[in-house]
C-alpha cells in the first residue's frame, strides 16, 4: 500500500505541475497579447525610419547624366547606390522610386528636346475636368506617307520613352529608354508615335466615405474569434516590422480610369509587322478571335530571353507567332539587344509589302508600319 499512495502522489504532484505550466503559459500569452495590444507598432516603427521626403530634381539628388549616357554622381562620378542607409530597405526603395519619378520627366524633356517629339494629350476630345494622359508623335506621325513606327513600353512603372526603369538607372539611356529606337526610325524615314499605355488613370488621394458603416463592435464577436482575429493582426505587425523595420503610414490612393478605345479591324487593317521583346501577352487569357491568332502569327515575331544566339529560333509555348532568341538572358535588356534584328524585320516586312501592292492591280491604303515593343 505505501507503494501505491506514493505512485499516487508522484501522479497527482506530476498533473499538477503540467497543470500549473500550462496556466503559466497560457498567463505569459495573454500578458503578451496585451503587451503587443497596447503598443502602437506603427508609431514605434517610425522612430527608426528617416522621413520619406527626397529631393526632387537630378541636382538636388547630385545625380547626372554623362556624355555616355550614365547616371553618376557629380562629385564622386560613381554609379548609383541602391543602399544609401543601411538596414533600411524600404527607404532605400522609397528614394529609388523617387529618382524614378524624376528620371522620366528627364525622359519626357529628351523626347521633346533632343528627339522633336511633340506631347499630344488624350482623349482628343476631352472635357476639362476630365481625366486625360498624353502620347508623344512626331511632326510628320499623321501625314507619313509610307510608314509609321508605334513604340509602347511594358506594364509596369516605366512610363512613354522607356523600356526599363533600372537600366536607366544602373546602365544607361541607350539601353534603357526608346532613344535609339526614335532616331534610327526618324533616319529611315519612318513618323513616329511614342505610347503611354501605363498612364491610363489618374491616381488622387482616396476620400474617407463617410456613409460607410462602421465595423461591428468586436465585443459582440465570439471570444474564439477574436482571439484568431488578434493573433493574425498582431503576427502581421510583427512580421511588417521584422521585414521592414519602421515603415510610415502613407496615404491611400485611388485611380480614376482614362477613356480608352479598341480599334481592331483598323489596328489590323493598318499595320504591317510588330516585334515583341520578352512579351508576357496571352491570346487564350486574353480571348482572342482566331482572326486576331491568324494575324498574330502572320504579322509578329518576340524576341524573348534566351541564352542562344541573336535570332535563333525558339520553341514558342504558345502557337501565336514566332518566337526567337533575343540574345540575352536578361529580360529588361532584350529590347536593347535585338535592335538591329527587328529594324531589319520592320524593313523586310515593308518591303514585302511594297511588293504585294506593285503587284496587285487593287489600290490599297498607304503602307503604315506599327511597332509594338512588349516589355
Amino acid at each position: 500500500m505505501p507503494v501505491r499512495a506514493s505512485i499516487f502522489l508522484f501522479c497527482l504532484v506530476w498533473i499538477t505541475m503540467a497543470q500549473l505550466l500550462a496556466q503559466e503559459e497560457k498567463e505569459k500569452t495573454t500578458a503578451l497579447k496585451d503587451l503587443l495590444s497596447r503598443i502602437d507598432l506603427d508609431e514605434l516603427m517610425k522612430k527608426d525610419e528617416p522621413p520619406l521626403n527626397f529631393p526632387e530634381t537630378l541636382d538636388e539628388f547630385e545625380y547626372a547624366f554623362n556624355e555616355h549616357g550614365q547616371l553618376r554622381h557629380i562629385h564622386t562620378g560613381e554609379p548609383f547606390v541602391f543602399n544609401y542607409k543601411e538596414d533600411l530597405h524600404r527607404w532605400n526603395q522609397k528614394r529609388y522610386e523617387a529618382l524614378g519619378e524624376i528620371i522620366t520627366k528627364y525622359v519626357y524633356e529628351r523626347l521633346e528636346n533632343d528627339c522633336n517629339l511633340k506631347k499630344e494629350i488624350l482623349p482628343v476630345d476631352a472635357t476639362e475636368d476630365e481625366p486625360k494622359s498624353f502620347i508623344y508623335m512626331s511632326e510628320d506621325a499623321l501625314t507619313n506617307p509610307e510608314k509609321i513606327m508605334v513604340l509602347i513600353q511594358g506594364s509596369g512603372v516605366v512610363r512613354a520613352g522607356q523600356w526599363a526603369r533600372r537600366l536607366i538607372i544602373n546602365e544607361d539611356l541607350n539601353s534603357g529608354t526608346q532613344i535609339p529606337f526614335i532616331n534610327r526610325a526618324k533616319e529611315e524615314g519612318y513618323g513616329v508615335i511614342v505610347l503611354n499605355p501605363n498612364e491610363n488613370s489618374l491616381e488622387v488621394e482616396k476620400v474617407p466615405d463617410p456613409a460607410k458603416k462602421p465595423s461591428p463592435d468586436a465585443s459582440d464577436e465570439p471570444a474564439e474569434k477574436r482571439e484568431r482575429k488578434e493573433e493574425r493582426e498582431n503576427k502581421k505587425k510583427k512580421d511588417f516590422y521584422e521585414k521592414y523595420r519602421n515603415p510610415q503610414k502613407e496615404r491611400e490612393m485611388e485611380h480614376i480610369p482614362i477613356r480608352m478605345i479598341q480599334r481592331e479591324a483598323e489596328v489590323k487593317n493598318h499595320v504591317r509587322a510588330v516585334a515583341m521583346t520578352d512579351s508576357v501577352h496571352n491570346v487564350w487569357h486574353q480571348e482572342a478571335n482566331k482572326s486576331i491568332r491568324d494575324w498574330l502569327r502572320e504579322h509578329c515575331c518576340n524576341w524573348v530571353s534566351s541564352p542562344e544566339p541573336l535570332d535563333t529560333l525558339v520553341d514558342p509555348m504558345l502557337n501565336d507567332c514566332p518566337r526567337v532568341s533575343a540574345g540575352t538572358e536578361k529580360h529588361e535588356l532584350t529590347s536593347w539587344k535585338s535592335f538591329h534584328s527587328i529594324f531589319k524585320f520592320f524593313s523586310d516586312a515593308h518591303k514585302d509589302h511594297e511588293d504585294e501592292s506593285s503587284s496587285s492591280p487593287v489600290t490599297t491604303r498607304s503602307s503604315h508600319r506599327i511597332k509594338n515593343e512588349d516589355l
